[in-house]
């Protein structure tokens, strides 16, 4: 959907089942900023549209043992050089994913995630970052890192290691009790990219409300505690 003066993120679409390339392309195009270009079903129309179309984000559809999809991945992104590939998927195979990533992907989706999760993983490769599900971050940063006999990532550290710098600057206001107003004021964003940040903040820690959030950031000291009123006892 355009937007008066909102730049377009523009999305190829790569999936060989038309009902779902339908139902992707009105999902994206409902969103403000997202735009798409196109939708191919095969390698020979992909590898068209992204040459002459020159998508920002090609949105890959993957399925379990797909090889070819795979295969296809370095040749869309040798003709549309300045796109980022979003893996959509609904394999659980991480061997696959990690082979994506390896390949060029800056994102892998599972399909079992919600539709907004998919519009703000889009979003935010656009934007720069890498967008994986905790267990699989961990697993790539431990591969391409040097001298990998080193301990191994805990799963909550897998968690936290997932988190952009904004969105722990969010989760540090959460901590201090300020509302979403308030944090799109300190941070000097938008309270609907607050809430695209909670939103993305919640599903990379498995949380659900936002006082489990403030217990959490507590906990796992990406929240200074606040200070006890005279008289009363700290938490510990």
């Amino acid at each position: 959907m355009e937007t008066p003066g909102l730049p377009l993120i523009r999305i190829l679409i790569v999936d060989d089942h038309a009902l779902v390339c339908t139902a992707l392309h009105l999902l994206i195009e409902n969103r403000p900023g997202l735009h798409v270009v196109g939708a191919a079903a095969n390698r020979p129309e992909a590898l068209s549209l992204a040459a002459r179309a020159q998508p920002d984000i090609i949105l890959l559809a993957l399925n379990p043992g797909d090889r070819s999809g795979l295969d296809l991945l370095p040749a869309l992104l040798a003709v549309a050089r300045s796109a980022q590939v979003l893996i959509l998927t609904g394999s659980p195979d991480p061997d696959q994913h990690r082979h994506a990533v390896c390949l060029g992907a800056k994102g892998i989706v599972p399909k079992e995630k919600s539709p907004e999760t998919l519009l703000t993983a889009i979003e935010k490769v656009h934007a720069g970052e890498v967008w994986l599900e905790p267990a699989m971050l961990a697993t790539v940063l431990h591969e391409l890192t040097p001298g990998r006999s080193r301990k191994p990532l805990s799963p909550e550290e897998a968690k936290i290691t997932a988190l952009t710098a904004r969105e722990r600057a969010v989760i540090t206001c959460i901590g201090a009790g300020l509302r979403n107003k308030q944090i799109a004021q300190r941070l000097l964003i938008s309270e609907t990219t607050v809430r695209h940040h909670l939103t993305a903040i919640f599903d990379k820690l498995g949380l659900a409300w936002r006082l489990e959030l403030m217990i959490y950031a507590y906990r796992h000291g990406l929240a200074p505690l606040p200070a006890a009123p005279r008289g009363e006892f700290p938490l510990r």
